[in-house]
This record gives C-alpha cells, structure tokens and sequence, in this order.
C-alpha cells in the first residue's frame, strides 16, 4: 500500500492528542471518491479538534481538517472523474470523518463539490468554510430583503477568518460595513478590507438596560454569540437581520422578543455543515463571481503542511487575524 502523510488525532489517556502520521489510502474512512489534497485550511472548530479545547470530534483516531481542495484521484462515482478539480468541506469532515490534513482524503460522492469557474483551488481554500459560511450569511441576508439602500451592516469578531471574508464580499457589493474588534492594533486592517468604521469593543456597552435600544443596524454578521448577539438584536433597525455564524463569545445570549416583534428582526441561522447541496452549490457560484473577495492577500497567510500544529493554539488564544491555507506537496 501506498503510503501518504496525515495528521491525525487520537484520544490517548482521557487526552487528546494529535500527531503526523503515515496512512494508506485503504486505511481512510469509505467514500466513492479519492482526491488528491492540494490545500486544505485552519478554522477555529479544527484548532478545537486538534488541541481537545473544544469537545468537537466525535470518534477518535479522525484526520483533522474540516475543509479540502484538490483533484479527483479516483471515483466509483459517475458524477466525478480522475483530473476532476473539487472542494469538499464540512459534513463529517475531520470530526468523524477522516478529513483534510492529510495528502488523500476519501470522501462520500455527495459532499463533494466541483470547482466553480472563476476559482483556482487555492482560491477555495481562502475561502474554505470560513468563506462558505460568510457566503451563505450574505445570501440569507439578501434574500431577506437586505440591499445596500438598506443601511449600515455591522460585523463581530471582525478579524477572524469568516468575518474578515464578510466584510470584503459585503464591501465589494457596496454595503456600509461597520466592523467591530477588540484589537485595536488592527483598525487599518479592517479598513483595508473595506470597512467604513471600525468600532473598538472596549467602547461599547454590550450589557446595556433596555429591550430595545437605538436603532442602527440594517444587518449584522456575527461570529461571537452571548452578549455581543443579544446586543445586536436590541440595535437592528426595523426589519433589519442577523446572520449567526458562530460562538466565539459563548453559546447562550439574552433577548426579549419585543425585537421580533416589534421591529421585525429576523435571526437567520447559517448551518455551513450540512447545507443542501443545491444551496452550497449556489453559494460556490457566487463566490467564484459577486462574493468573491478582493482582499486575499491581506486576509490569507500560507503554510506548508508541516507547518500546521503550531497554528492551532496561536487560534484558540486569538492571536491570529484572517485565514491560514495550508499547502500540500
């Protein structure tokens, strides 16, 4: 058997532990088709896998890595042929399905997604789920009546991977963005990416004292959750909406619903793990065309595949700004 370098994760005396290691195609979890990994990407829910900070993988040993680019090595699967080049992200990807770290990946035919025009395969994995997930948060939001003429739209978290790609792809659209951080060191960054105002956390009263404050938003990507969300949903104009795309700050918030009902905010959930492929697909399109960022160069960092483990704590201590794209030999 052909031998090939992963990164694997194993639960070794009640801790996790992960490691490089050599594996065979066979060794991999079943699937129709084999692709040959030319980049793969670091998120947040995989820095949780890989340290054991987050309760994320669901059977161990797992290949690490929720997010993959490649070409099609193998396929018993008429929809896909050898040369073909794809995406395959999230599902059961590195959680309990061996996933993207790793030289070959196998992988079931429906997860798979064929490159859009307009893409190059290290182009999907700037993206990633990160960039997925902003995608598919602009679309509900506009699907939901948000335009431009709308008003400001407001992003949390806004150095991390999904909210940097919002607030290039809403830029780029023409939108107001208003991002909001805690790193005051990254104010230009955030401009760069094409935000209007940058806001520093610190200067903002996030606890607050009534159901309903001033009116600012007409629409919010939030990637932090507890009481960041809950004051979103008190500050959205009327009929304004909220695209929730992560926890960052804690999995549970407050909220009365005199917003909903009396402004008509909307909370749109944005599950990037296991969307409908005629969705996903939709939502790759417009990424490789309207929501393909302008900004990689600032948002992305490179690493070859051996540079991979220390990133992962450099992440769960937000230490990092934008995206690490990992590159395979």
């Amino acid at each position: 058997m052909q031998k090939f370098k992963a990164y694997r994760i194993f639960e070794e005396e009640r801790k996790t532990a992960a490691r490089f290691v050599e594996m065979a195609v066979e060794e991999l979890d079943a699937g129709e088709v084999v692709i040959k990994t030319a980049f793969s990407s670091v998120n947040y829910k995989d820095a949780l896998a890989a340290t054991g900070a987050g309760k994320v993988i669901r059977r161990f040993p797992c290949v690490g890595g929720i997010d993959m680019s490649g070409t099609v090595a193998s396929s018993t699967d008429a929809r896909f042929k050898s040369g073909d080049p794809v995406i395959c992200t999230s599902y059961d990807m590195g959680v309990s399905h061996d996933g993207g770290f790793a030289e070959y990946v196998r992988v079931p035919a429906d997860w798979v997604v064929p490159l859009p025009h307009g893409l190059t395969l290290h182009e999907a994995m700037c993206l990633g789920t990160a960039g997925y997930t902003a995608g598919l948060g602009v679309e509900l939001m506009e699907l939901n009546g948000l335009t431009p003429a709308s008003g400001k739209v407001v992003a949390t978290g806004a150095t991390g991977g999904v909210s940097s790609l919002a607030i290039d792809m809403l830029a780029k659209k023409g939108y107001h963005v208003v991002a909001v951080t805690g790193k005051d060191a990254e104010h230009d960054y955030l401009k760069a990416l094409g935000a209007k105002e940058v806001l520093a956390r610190s200067s903002i009263d996030f606890a607050g004292g009534r159901p309903m404050e001033k009116a600012l938003w007409a629409g919010a990507v939030d990637a932090v959750g507890g009481e960041q969300l809950s004051w979103l949903i008190r500050t959205m104009q009327q009929d304004g909406v909220i695209a929730s795309i992560g926890n960052a700050g804690g999995i549970e918030f407050k909220a009365t619903v005199l917003p909903f009902i009396l402004r008509g905010v909307r909370l749109l959930g944005c599950d990037s793990g296991y969307t409908h492929m005629p969705v996903r697909r939709r939502v790759w399109e417009r990424l490789a065309t309207d929501l393909k960022p302008a900004h990689f160069k600032n948002i992305i960092h490179d690493i070859a595949f051996d540079e991979l483990p220390p990133v992962f704590e450099r992440l769960i201590k937000a230490q990092v700004r934008g995206r690490y794209v990992v590159r395979f030999p």
